[in-house]
């Protein structure tokens, strides 16, 4: 009973976490059962059968976990591919009872070598499972489940509409845009999507509330393992996993964050699910580089690569990257390149695949261009890049291209203050040289993915940033890499504890540094940024002359500035999120148009209650805020996203033509018209002068319902003429179209 307190400790705060935000007794109940029965019990026996037990629970269970989030992929494509969703929900008996039925399979039930881990580490994995569970608590307390007078973020409502795509049969369409096939990574919605189908929870309940803590909490089990096996240290696993899932960059009283965040994150599904699958499959990819025979393991190589490919089209280009460089460091080993060389082959057979299948508009707007990553930070975009643009500008943003000297002096700041703060993912990069890494390909596999995914961070360009993502893919193996360092510079628990605690308390206190008066000053910045780091130097420095003075080597100096930089990460990431967590919420005016009304979310609500599934709806909801003037941002979402069904046309922010039209005028994709213009005048005439002509193209396109919205625009009074009204909620009436 002692040893399982700290879980048990954990399963209360999240199940009291969310009755406190409005989530029923029932399904918290419902969802915990359908993780333990769908998702870990099925994964944990096939996981054991493939890859055999680690002598411990949590660790079999978090792997098990991960193999369990892959198994019900395959069972969710094969029931979407044939159209027997019903089927779905009873996907794990047919596992579960073929390991209670074949003699050979019943020893997977319990783990025959017992090497339970020590009661510490018990403690410290849970209180890093507490930290995943604040991140989840501020989601929760920011998004009220509907319906409710609030903003959702863009992405969250865009994601619900995915998930309710992928409660349909293949092909899939984009669900704001009825008619144009789907190209993105969807699987993450695909996962909660099977959640929702099996448990009959409410996919808006599955998105807001219970899908992301138990998708970081598996990634937390699996990131410990991985550190573990590579580091051989029980103890380096737990703050691995939480610097690595929940650690921010440093900010050491700096006015602004370094760009690129935790790994985790509620408005980015898809980044949040690829963690534990990846890490499920660099685990793999370890045991081959160590000269393992993975043996039947290699059964899930292929669909597990595919999944992440599905999950964040960025994982899989760092995997590539390290496992060549791993196979260069190796390449004397002569006995493991064989297998390794399959790996990697199957990698980039899922990479390419994924590619066809799965990559959109988006990826087709992915450019080269070093530096762009600059555009996003605000030393530079206040001042040298004030003037980028929309669009790339030339082979250097344009405010590179164009910087007098103290503006080159700045740019460079700029790049060593990032790569300072992103320290605790890089250090390890940094460490390779040293004798217990650079033996290991392990260790180049790791450092590997850390510096392909800075790499591709910092030479390509997208319009919205997202060549971040193929950093924050990489960033926690990264750190993996960095507290295996800190392993194998001490073999005493007390210096890396010390010197943890020491960044971790520097972080919270360190004195901040105000932002420039002038936000346009270079040199403002310039020392803005330069100051925090130059203290932070400055205590190394006496730490290195105590050490000096009492004559201890040099690594217990870089065995305590590496976990200090640690330490501070996760202290960093922890004070925000408490800081979020303890906020007063700043109340939106009203009537505010950027406001999702309760009575607007009702009506939606009540679509997709009376609807038919495949039923298509046509609305003249299209713009963020809805009333907004030419040029509209076309990332409203909404209407499908909580009415669950197609649109004819809603928004258009996200489709390939519209991110492919990016800089068009000068405008951003959001800005830019619809695609298909005609489609979408047609559309808005039905609903301003009840136009026969657009009314009829509505019938023929399959359209069944239409969700008019006063707020949006007028709302001619014959259209009940030619569509009885079925509900009326506030300022919106939905009429049915026969």
């Amino acid at each position: 009973m002692i040893r399982a307190l700290p879980w048990l400790l954990v399963l209360a705060g999240w199940a009291g976490t969310l009755l406190g935000t409005g989530t029923p007794g029932d399904e918290i109940a419902v969802y915990a059962a359908y993780l333990v029965l769908a998702v870990v019990l099925p994964g944990t026996l096939l996981h054991r059968a493939l890859r055999g037990s680690r002598g411990n629970l949590p660790e079999d269970l978090g792997l098990g976990a991960a193999t369990g989030l892959l198994m019900q992929l395959v069972a969710w494509a094969l029931a979407a591919a044939a159209g027997l969703q019903p089927l779905l929900r009873w996907w794990p008996l047919p596992v579960i009872a073929a390991f209670v039925a074949v003699p050979a399979l019943r020893r997977h039930w319990r783990i025959a070598e017992p090497r339970p881990l020590p009661r510490r580490w018990s403690w410290m994995i849970c209180g890093v499972l507490a930290g995943v569970l604040v991140l989840g608590a501020v989601a929760w307390t920011t998004n009220p489940l509907p319906p409710a007078d609030t903003v959702y973020y863009p992405d969250v409502l865009y994601h619900l509409a995915l998930v309710h795509e992928m409660t349909r049969s293949m092909p899939f369409e984009v669900p704001q845009l009825a008619g144009e096939t789907l190209r993105y990574h969807y699987l993450s919605d695909a996962d909660m999507a099977a959640a929702s189908m099996i448990t009959g929870i409410d996919p808006a309940t599955v998105l807001l509330r219970f899908w992301m803590v138990p998708i970081g909490a598996i990634a937390v089990l699996v990131f410990a393992a991985l550190t573990r096996d590579v580091s051989g240290r029980w103890w380096a696993g737990p703050p691995a996993a939480g610097v690595a899932l929940t650690g921010l960059p440093l900010v050491l009283g700096a006015p602004v964050q370094a760009y690129g965040g935790t790994s985790l994150s509620f408005s980015s599904p898809s980044q949040t699910y690829a963690m534990p699958l990846l890490g499920l499959l660099v685990t793999i990819a370890v045991d081959v580089l160590r000269g393992g025979r993975p043996r039947a393991a290699w059964f899930l190589v292929p669909p597990l690569a595919l999944a992440c490919a599905g999950a964040k089209a960025s994982t899989l280009p760092p995997l590539v990257a390290g496992l060549i460089l791993a196979g260069l460091a190796a390449i004397r080993r002569r006995a493991i390149l064989p297998r390794l060389a399959l790996f990697t082959a199957l990698v980039v057979a899922a990479m390419l695949a994924g590619l066809r299948l799965f990559a959109g508009g988006g990826a087709g707007t992915l450019g080269v261009q070093p530096l762009s990553l600059l555009r996003w930070m605000e030393p530079y975009a206040d001042t040298l890049g004030r003037f980028d643009g929309v669009v790339p500008g030339g082979p250097l943003p344009p405010g590179v291209q164009q910087a007098d000297e103290p503006g080159r002096y700045l740019i460079a700041g700029i790049v060593v203050w990032w790569l300072m703060s992103q320290s605790p993912r890089l250090f390890g990069v940094a460490g390779l040289g040293t004798r217990g890494l650079r033996r290991d390909p392990a260790a180049w596999l790791l450092g590997g993915m850390a510096a392909a995914g800075t790499g591709a961070a910092w030479l390509l360009w997208h319009p919205s940033a997202s060549q971040l993502y193929f950093f924050l893919c990489a960033a926690p193996f990264g750190v993996v890499l960095t507290t295996w360092l800190l392993a194998g510079l001490t073999r005493r628990w007390w210096l890396p504890a010390a010197g943890f605690t020491a960044g971790a308390l520097w972080a919270v206190f360190a004195p901040g540094v105000d932002p420039p008066a002038d936000p346009a000053s270079v040199s403002g910045w310039g020392w803005a940024i330069a100051l925090p780091g130059l203290r932070t130097l400055a205590f190394v420095a006496a730490a290195a002359v105590v050490v000096a003075i009492l004559r201890r080597p040099v690594r217990v100096l870089a065995a305590a500035v590496v976990a200090a930089v640690l330490g501070a990460s996760l202290a960093t990431g922890l004070a925000a999120s408490v800081r979020d967590l303890t906020r007063q919420p700043v109340p939106e005016p009203f009537p505010n148009p950027r406001v999702v009304t309760a009575a607007e979310m009702s009506a939606a609500r009540w679509l997709d209650e009376h609807a038919a599934p495949d039923d298509v709806v046509a609305t003249n909801v299209h713009c963020v805020p809805i009333d907004r003037t030419p040029p509209c941002d076309a990332r409203a979402f909404w209407v499908a996203g909580l009415g669950g069904r197609r649109t004819l046309v809603e928004s258009w922010a996200y489709s390939d033509a519209t991110v492919a039209a990016n800089g068009y005028e000068g405008r951003k994709y959001m800005f830019q018209p619809a695609p298909d213009p005609v489609r979408y005048e047609n559309n808005q005439r039905v609903f301003t002068e009840a136009y026969p002509a657009g009314l009829s193209e509505l019938r023929t396109a399959g359209v069944r319902w239409l969700f008019a919205d006063s707020r949006a625009t007028a709302i001619s009074p014959h259209l009940a003429d030619a569509a009885p009204i079925r509900h009326v909620s506030g300022p919106v009436t939905i009429y049915e179209l026969r």
